[in-house]
C-alpha cells in the first residue's frame, strides 16, 4: 500500500464536524496545514477554517441541513483552496470500539456492522461518528478510511478495573468498564516527558475537563484507571450529563412511568451543569453569570472532580502530578484553582499567579505534587494512527 501524502481527520458530532488536514513530509513527519469546523449543522450553520498557526482563513455563515451537506462543503473547499493537498486517506474519531476493536482499523463493511451494534453503548456519539464515515463512503467511495477508537487507550487496564461485580452470563459479556477520551489521553501520555521529564513515568492523574469530562490515572504513561466506564455517561458530572448515578434511580424513574427514551434524554441532555444551574451547560457562561444555582453547579463539579482525584490517587498508591487538559482544564483558571485547593491534602500547593497567567506548571516549587496545564491534540493522534494503518495495510482484531 502506498504511503499517503495527505491525511484528513474527522471528528463528527451530533451537530458539528471538526476536521484537520495534514501533509506527510519526505521524512514521514505529519505537518498540520489546516484545521476547521462546521457548526450548528441542521440549523443556521457556520464553516470556519484556520491555518496551522490558528489564523482564521475563512469564516462563512450558511445554512447546513445535515452532515452530508457539511462534508460536501468541506470537500468543495479542499478542491478549490487546497487542491494540491487532496486527502489520500481519512481518519475518524470513533467513540466506542467495544471488546473487539482496540487499535486503529481500516474501515470495512464488517467493521461498520459491528460498530452499529455499539450504538446503545454511546447513543450520543456513535451515530454521528458512523454517519461521517458512511457519508464519506457515499461521496468518495474509493477514499480509504480508518477508525480510531476512544476506548483503545484503556484496553490493557487490570481486569479488576474492567469488570463489574456481575455474574459471568453470556448476555453480560459486553458489559465492561471501557473508558473513553482515549485519543486525548494518548496524546497527553506521549508529550508528558516534554513537561515532567523523568516524572512522566510516575503516578500521573490527567483530568480531561470539557463538555464531556473524565479523569485517567496513569503509571508509566499507561491507563490504570478511569472515571468513565460502560458509557460516556458515567464518572464526574459534565455539561449536560449527570455522571455517576445509582442504577436504582433509573429503575425508579421507569417505575414512575417515564419511558426509556425520556430517561435517556434526562440523563444525557438535561442534567449536569445545565440541569443544576438552570442556565447553561457552558462553564464559561456559569463563571460569567454567578447565581446561587450556577455557583452550586460549579461547586458540585469541583467537588466530584476532587473526589475522583482522591480515588485515582488511592488506586495509584499516591500521585506525583495532576494534568489539566481540554476546554475547561486548559482555559478555566478559577476551576483549576478550586480543584487544586481541594487537593492540598495530597501535597499540591497552587501557584496562583502561574495559574492565572496560564503557565504550563501551576504549582509552587515546594509542592510535592505538581500540577500542569497541557493542551490536548486528538487530531494529531488520529492522523498518526491513520498514517500507521495506511502504511501497514489492514489491521483486525
Amino acid at each position: 500500500m502506498h504511503t499517503p501524502r495527505t491525511l484528513l481527520t474527522i471528528n463528527s458530532g451530533s451537530s458539528s464536524l471538526k476536521f484537520a488536514l495534514f501533509a506527510v513530509t519526505e521524512t514521514y513527519a505529519l505537518q498540520r496545514r489546516y484545521r476547521g469546523q462546521l457548526t450548528a449543522i441542521g440549523g443556521s450553520g457556520q464553516f470556519q477554517v484556520s491555518d496551522a498557526n490558528g489564523k482564521i482563513l475563512q469564516r462563512q455563515n450558511r445554512a447546513i441541513s445535515d452532515h452530508k451537506q457539511a462534508l460536501q462543503i468541506l470537500l468543495e473547499w479542499l478542491s478549490k483552496e487546497a487542491e494540491s493537498l487532496q486527502p489520500a486517506a481519512i481518519g475518524h474519531r470513533v467513540v466506542h470500539g467495544g471488546s473487539r476493536f482496540y487499535a486503529p482499523t481500516r474501515v470495512t463493511p464488517d467493521l461498520l456492522e459491528y460498530l452499529q451494534q455499539l450504538i446503545p453503548l454511546a447513543p450520543n456519539h456513535q451515530p454521528p461518528n458512523l454517519l461521517g464515515i458512511s457519508t464519506l463512503q457515499a461521496l468518495q467511495p474509493d477514499l480509504p478510511q480508518v477508525a480510531c477508537f476512544d476506548t483503545a487507550f484503556h484496553h490493557n487496564r487490570p481486569e479488576v478495573e474492567q469488570r463489574f461485580a456481575l455474574p459471568q452470563h453470556p448476555a453480560l459479556k459486553a458489559v465492561r468498564r471501557y473508558g473513553f477520551h482515549g485519543l486525548s489521553y494518548q496524546y497527553i501520555a506521549r508529550v508528558l516527558p516534554d513537561y515532567l521529564g523523568a516524572a512522566a513515568d510516575g503516578r500521573v492523574i490527567v483530568a480531561h475537563l470539557g463538555h464531556g469530562a473524565s479523569l485517567c490515572a496513569m503509571h508509566e504513561r499507561r491507563s490504570v484507571a478511569t472515571t468513565m466506564t460502560f458509557t460516556p455517561l458515567d464518572g464526574i458530572p459534565m455539561g449536560t450529563r449527570c455522571g455517576a448515578i445509582d442504577p436504582a434511580v433509573v429503575l425508579y424513574l421507569l417505575q414512575q412511568g417515564m419511558t426509556p427514551e425520556a430517561v435517556s434524554e434526562l440523563l444525557y441532555f438535561q442534567s449536569g451543569l445545565l440541569g443544576l444551574s438552570g442556565i447553561s451547560d457552558d462553564m464559561v457562561e456559569l463563571l460569567k453569570h454567578p447565581t446561587a444555582q450556577s455557583q452550586f453547579a460549579i461547586d458540585l463539579f469541583v467537588h466530584h472532580t476532587v473526589r475522583a482525584i482522591g480515588s485515582l490517587a488511592a488506586t495509584l498508591g499516591g500521585v506525583d502530578a495532576v494534568v489539566f487538559t481540554a476546554g475547561i482544564g486548559e482555559h478555566a483558571a478559577p476551576i483549576r484553582a478550586a480543584i487544586c485547593n481541594g487537593c492540598e491534602w495530597l501535597g499540591l500547593v497552587l501557584d496562583e499567579h502561574a495559574n492565572q497567567r496560564g503557565q504550563p506548571c501551576i504549582t509552587r516549587e515546594n509542592s510535592s505534587v505538581q500540577a500542569w496545564v497541557i493542551a490536548t491534540d486528538e487530531e494529531q493522534v488520529i492522523a498518526e494512527q491513520t498514517f500507521a494503518v495506511m502504511n501497514r495495510g489492514f489491521q483486525h482484531d
